[in-house]
């Protein structure tokens, strides 16, 4: 018996509202800011909100919190579009905050008539101290007891660019002596002359995001808005606004934001990571974007079954890494074609074999019983892994060593019988004898072997480089560091090998293949390929090796 999925604290209460009639659909916002590319902690965010109300069959909006110009670009707008699409979901609506800053304006004028809003002269540094500290209460200004008639002319003439910026802001007139600061007369507006990526320069005052919030919501009629957990003391301010206006009662509800861990998910950082080259940009395959880990061969799918199998908390934790990468194994082992590919190559000689070449097969994907089958070439002179031979093995050592046979995959047992060195004591070629009854599939040998290995004909080789990308920091919990963050760069989270060999089918497939180089991992084309250089990006090794390695 399959055991049935327990709902999560989000769950209950939208089966309650809409059980008890208090709405009878829903409708969640994804409402991202367009300053930068979407993450991991966004990828959860969106499977929640577009998740929800694909479960409840209710509807998610697109709006985009463009209420900060200076640091917005309409290249984020663009990606956060394609981030999303790419996971699999779709909006309802594609809004802006700037849809509404006519109707936030009036929204503020409102308050102010109501005596609940007034414009203040005060520096910053001012109203910082005037607002006290958490065990002492803020202090009244002479600005709060403007009249309504100057508060509403001020906040006329602030729209009408009368001002410099930061030399008036509009605040929320509550209660200085509020156990909640942020409820010690909040901002609600700030001059600031910036060319808008929609409005252009129509507006010289924008909203805060806790007035602007709020209130979007309320107008698109949202049922459930959902933040994480740094917005709980956020909720009196939102549900405040809202109560004043007398407008539609949207309702905030907080999550745990997703840790990763060797990751860091700060805007702030992953910015500092670009602009520093770092890292090549914000798809790089070692960024935790949405974009990056695209390009390195993540898949919708696993991304997808990664934020159903974490769940939605209320409490701060910290995720492995590890189980993201399972369930990218996962996907990619049911999907990824099969392919030969030598990162280090050693030319393997076989001394009996006197064939031009001879055409095998092998299967494109064991675990897909339609997928088929391609032609590998097979002939005299191979390349196998330098790895794979040894000079004087330790026991237990099931590949290629002087006297030992082993299977060559697709194709026969061989038997080294001798190997030449150079004048450094390097390794150059490997003779091996095979056996012509040994043939995979048509194996009519006795001949038992423990070894396999995969393998290129040299003479239909192609030539390409491969990424090996790695997780981008040494500790394990990046939030938890001492000093400078970029101290814990690994050094060892790209490595490049330019000498790798594939088999010449590989070359022969769709550019968006997943591929499984055969005991190497799950490999995808880099968009950065070209026909002259073949680039593939290491998506994830076949078994979890940085776990091994951080037990030792």
């Amino acid at each position: 018996m399959s055991e049935e999925k327990s709902l999560n604290f989000i769950e209950e209460i939208i089966e309650s509202d809409l059980h008890t009639g208090k709405y009878t659909s829903i409708l969640t916002r994804f409402p991202p800011e367009p300053n930068g590319y979407l993450h991991l902690g966004h990828a959860k965010s969106i499977c929640l909100n577009f998740g929800l109300a694909q479960k409840y069959g209710g509807k998610t909006n697109l709006r985009f919190d463009d209420t900060n110009p200076e640091k917005e670009e309409t290249e984020y707008v663009e990606s956060i579009k394609e981030d999303i699409q790419w996971l699999g979901f779709d909006w309802a609506q594609e809004l802006y905050t700037s849809d509404y800053f006519e109707q936030l304006y009036r929204f503020a004028v409102k308050l102010i008539e109501k005596g609940y809003a007034y414009v203040d002269d005060s520096s910053s540094e001012e109203i910082a101290t005037q607002k006290g500290t958490p065990t002492q209460p803020g202090v009244a200004n002479s600005y709060r007891s403007r009249s309504v008639e100057e508060n509403l002319q001020l906040f006329a003439d602030m729209r009408a660019g009368k001002y410099r910026d930061g030399e008036k802001v509009l605040r929320a007139k509550i209660d200085l002596a509020a156990p909640n600061m942020l409820l010690r007369d909040p901002l609600l507006y700030r001059i600031k002359r910036a060319h808008h990526h929609r409005t252009g320069d129509d507006w010289c005052i924008y909203p805060m995001y806790d007035f602007a919030h709020g209130q979007s919501d309320s107008i698109e009629k949202i049922t459930h808005s959902i933040c994480t957990l740094e917005f709980v003391p956020h909720r009196p301010l939102y549900d405040w606004l809202i109560e004043q206006l007398s407008i539609f009662p949207s309702h905030q509800y907080e999550f745990a934001r997703l840790n990763m861990s060797y990751t860091v998910m700060s805007k702030r950082k992953l910015l500092q990571l670009v602009n520093e080259h770092i890292v090549s940009g914000w798809d790089d395959p070692r960024m935790p974007t949405i974009s990056g880990m695209r390009r390195r061969g993540y898949t919708p799918k696993a991304i997808r079954d990664f934020c159903d199998r974490i769940g939605v908390a209320k409490r701060d934790n910290l995720i492995d890494l590890s189980l993201l990468e399972f369930f990218v194994r996962e996907d990619l082992n049911k999907s990824a074609t099969r392919r030969m590919v030598v990162f280090d190559p050693l030319k393997l000689i076989i001394t009996n074999f006197n064939e031009a070449e001879e055409i095998l097969q092998g299967e494109n994907n064991p675990e897909q019983e339609n997928s088929g089958t391609r032609n590998i070439p097979f002939s005299k002179e191979i390349f196998i892994e330098r790895e794979d031979f040894m000079e004087e093995p330790p026991k237990k050592f099931f590949r290629l060593a002087p006297g030992q046979m082993v299977r060559l995959k697709y194709a026969y047992i061989v038997r080294c019988d001798s190997f030449v060195k150079d004048a450094n004591g390097k390794i150059t070629e490997v003779h091996c004898t095979y056996f012509p009854e040994s043939k995979s599939g048509a194996d009519g040998s006795t001949l038992k072997v423990k070894g396999t290995l995969h393998w290129v004909s040299v003479a239909h080789a192609k030539n390409m480089e491969i990424r090996l990308y790695d997780r981008l920091f040494t500790a394990e919990n990046m939030d938890d560091v001492a000093g400078e963050y970029t101290d814990y760069l690994n050094p060892a989270s790209l490595q490049t090998i330019t000498n790798g060999y594939a088999e010449p089918a590989l070359l022969e497939d769709t550019e968006n293949t997943p591929y499984q180089f055969l005991r190497k991992g799950y490999f995808v084309l880099d968009k950065a390929s070209t026909k002259d250089k073949i680039i593939f990006n290491r998506t994830v090794g076949l078994k979890d090796s940085w776990s091994k390695e951080m037990k030792k």
